[in-house]
């Protein structure tokens, strides 16, 4: 049923498990609470909150820049601006693949095929984000060493990461690191472990996209070779996982 909903546009595969497993699914105008439950959207009246899911919305894919200051989630609580209110003109509900913090700027998909989400942000398929970051200090050849080999944190040690420092300017280094994890704050955490904190962060690349020539603030559809690429992005690299994802709420 989870697959319906989130094939259908209605929310990312887990949010769509929430909703299941808190009532808010109907299948011919009984109440489904289990996420094993199947359907059929030819055979079946599927609603959700009363609103019934009558056909396929369009699948749209969404490249933003996102700035600093905004929360990368559809609503929150704490009435902050969310990565919505940069994208206007359509009517589709997206969204973010992934998160960015509210104080990290740069690449952020935003979509409603839910599919694809779980897909990128599984960690079995292991796409790379590369994170160019300003940091206080100047690391020595040690420290990025153990940037790029692993750093034992709360949550566990990190994979390998590339790691490069782009130019030096007195106090302060400007490093490219390429991760394909997603631990909460991970890049941010990574670079305090070796005694340099982050001064400000910013997503250059998800796998092989990029912002290009891009500002803050604005963004772009997905072309259809990129949404090609994107999927094939999403094959995995390690045994099939199960169906749920991982915690939600991680960023970086």
């Amino acid at each position: 049923m989870q697959k319906i909903l989130a094939h259908a546009g209605v929310a990312s595969r887990r949010a769509c498990e929430e909703l299941i497993l808190s009532g808010k699914v109907k299948i011919d105008g009984r109440v489904v609470t289990e996420l094993g439950v199947k359907a059929d959207p030819e055979q079946n009246v599927i609603e959700v909150d009363g609103k019934k899911i009558t056909e396929m919305e369009k699948l749209i894919y969404i490249l933003l820049f996102k700035p600093a200051g905004y929360v990368s989630t559809v609503h929150d609580p704490q009435k902050r601006r969310t990565v919505l209110d940069l994208i206007s003109g359509i009517k589709e509900r997206v969204y973010p693949v992934g998160r960015l913090d509210y104080d990290t700027s740069g690449l952020l998909i935003l979509t409603n095929d839910g599919q694809l989400t779980h897909e990128l942000i599984h960690p079995s398929r292991e796409v790379e984000k590369t994170y160019r970051a300003m940091v206080k200090g100047i690391p020595h050849s040690v420290s990025l060493k153990k940037l790029a080999t692993g750093i034992e944190l709360d949550d566990g040690k990190t994979a390998p990461a590339q790691v490069k420092i782009k130019k030096t300017d007195g106090d302060h280094a400007l490093i490219d690191i390429t991760i394909h994890e997603g631990k909460n704050r991970q890049v941010r955490r990574m670079f305090t472990a070796v005694g340099h904190p982050v001064i400000w962060l910013k997503r250059i690349a998800f796998g092989f996209l990029d912002l290009g020539k891009m500002k803050p603030g604005e963004w772009r559809y997905l072309t259809k070779q990129e949404v090609e690429r994107l999927k094939s992005l999403s094959k995995p690299k390690g045994p099939v996982p199960g169906s749920r994802l991982p915690e939600s709420g991680k960023t970086l």
